[in-house]
């Protein structure tokens, strides 16, 4: 094995795996990738280097600069990650309606962070529009580099090598792509080079079903985190997808709960509503098909959320008792 120059060498190449038990006996083969191996747990790092990489390359981001964005908390890891492998500070504007454990892991790699209070802890429309207004603020000071991740195509590259890493991990063989929507660069951006490859691929775009506003309905509160902006993200190609499913959260935090206790995939609500919707597709084109989708990042940035923080937690002994 090569010894890398760097934490950035560690960026994608992540595993595909085939899930066994949450899957009906009448449907597609449903094939995962699992985008936790990154280095911040999250797919999230390949968009990351990418902005930092053209922002370099055209002189948008110089050495002794800041970097500031907006975030939930992966792509604020992700970004600190970078940040920190090039040298660069990080000012990220986020909120406690998002998971802790992301927002640890943002500061325990450098960031430093600027929380927007929501309203009854949840993702709303206005939240996230005050989160941008905020980063906006920040971005316009001397010496500052605001990625602005809902309108940076340069992401969109970033997820490229996913699309052909499938390709490569699959021996040509995807019937369907089914993604999230968060900023919309992901599905376009890993879609392009699958397209390419076999233009009759299905393309599902997933979105939550309390705020399902690509599928024509109001905006709304959910806890599916780092989808579901509330309105249309500036990235959002209407004709790229064949369908859009909405995902109750409810189903999606179960669905995450399942793979990790059949399949023993740790991953995140978004993951969780990724493959519902693939399953759906996959019942839809049959057992000889093969339907491919993400899970989008790691079940540890999620520790601190009622995801996984059941009535029947663990519980750890010692010869004294519980403790």
């Amino acid at each position: 094995m090569e010894i890398g120059s760097s934490v950035l060498t560690a960026i994608g190449h992540t595993p595909l795996v085939r899930l066994r038990r949450v899957v009906p006996a009448d449907c597609a083969t449903i094939l995962v990738k699992v985008e936790g191996s990154n280095p911040t747990g999250s797919m999230k790092d390949r968009m990351a280097q990418a902005m930092l990489a053209a922002a370099e390359a055209d002189g948008r981001l110089c050495p002794g600069d800041t970097v500031v964005e907006y975030t939930g908390g992966s792509t604020g890891a992700a970004l600190a990650l970078v940040c920190a492998a090039r040298g660069y500070r990080l000012r990220i504007v986020s909120s406690a309606a998002f998971s802790a454990d992301k927002l640890t892991q943002m500061v325990a790699l450098g960031a430093e962070l600027t929380l927007v209070r929501s309203e009854h802890g949840r993702i709303t429309r206005e939240l996230i529009l005050e989160m941008i207004d905020t980063a906006a603020e920040l971005g316009r000071q001397p010496n500052t580099y605001w990625t602005d991740q809902l309108t940076n195509t340069d992401s969109i590259t970033g997820y490229h090598p996913m699309g052909e890493e499938i390709w490569a991990q699959t021996g040509g063989r995807v019937d369907g792509f089914v993604q999230a929507i968060g900023t919309a660069a992901s599905l376009r951006g890993a879609s392009t080079p699958l397209k390419q490859y076999n233009p009759r691929l299905r393309v599902v775009a997933v979105e939550p079903a309390e705020s399902a506003v690509l599928s024509g309905g109001r905006p709304g509160a959910h806890r599916i985190e780092g989808i579901g902006i509330g309105y249309r993200p500036p990235m959002w190609d209407p004709d790229l997808p064949d369908e859009i499913i909405p995902v109750p959260t409810d189903e999606a935090e179960a669905m995450a709960r399942r793979l990790a206790r059949e399949e023993g995939l740790f991953t995140g609500t978004s993951s969780g509503a990724n493959v519902l919707a693939a399953i759906a597709l996959g019942q839809r084109l049959g057992p000889d098909a093969t339907v491919a989708t993400i899970l989008v990042d790691s079940g540890l940035k999620y520790l601190s959320t009622n995801v996984f923080r059941t009535s029947q937690g663990p519980s750890r002994k010692s010869p004294h008792g519980n403790v």
